[in-house]
């Protein structure tokens, strides 16, 4: 399975690829971060993550794409922002009928550390051993769109399987009656 991994923002928005499945070694195919002045307008901010986005999708060709799942914090400003990037990168892989997943920051810090709390360098440094790399990928935003897309391939696979066999058994129910 091939996962692209995108944790949205409007200033940095990172994206990472992974190649791996259950029970196979996880292998980093890209990484990077697509970064938007913020002297721009908003509008522009947008586009500009899209077509970024587009890109990876038409190089990468990914099964699956898991997005960071936005959550509350103080600054209003900077959520919307993150949400923006993220309904842009919804959208992007909903145009082409990929599945999109949605994981919390905790989860995919439990998973990929073991701790829902893990801070941004211990993050980093369990993406660099999982991916086996040389050193923790630059910026932070990068690291963690490797993390989503880890997390996605090592829970959203079995994740899949469960929704499948609950649709499967709902259908099957209503045939019954």
């Amino acid at each position: 399975m091939r996962v692209l991994g995108i944790d949205p923002g409007l200033t940095r928005c990172g994206t990472g690829v992974v190649d791996g499945g259950l029970g196979r070694p996880l292998r980093l195919v890209d990484v990077g971060v697509i970064r938007t002045p913020s002297e721009w307008s908003v509008a522009e901010r947008l586009v500009f993550i899209e077509k970024g986005i587009e890109a990876r999708l038409d190089e990468h060709r990914p099964d699956a794409v898991a997005i960071e799942r936005i959550f509350a914090r103080s600054d209003v400003s900077t959520i919307m922002g993150t949400a923006q990037a993220a309904g842009i990168a919804m959208v992007c892989a909903a145009r082409r009928g990929l599945p999109i997943a949605l994981h919390t920051p905790s989860e995919v810090k439990a998973a990929v550390s073991g701790n829902g709390r893990a801070d941004k360098a211990q993050v980093g440094a369990m993406v660099t051993r999982i991916l086996r790399l040389d050193q923790a990928p630059k910026p932070a935003d990068a690291a963690d769109a490797l993390a989503l897309a880890i997390t996605h391939i090592w829970r959203g696979g079995a994740q899949a399987r469960i929704d499948a066999a609950l649709a499967a058994a709902g259908t099957a129910r209503k045939a019954a009656r």
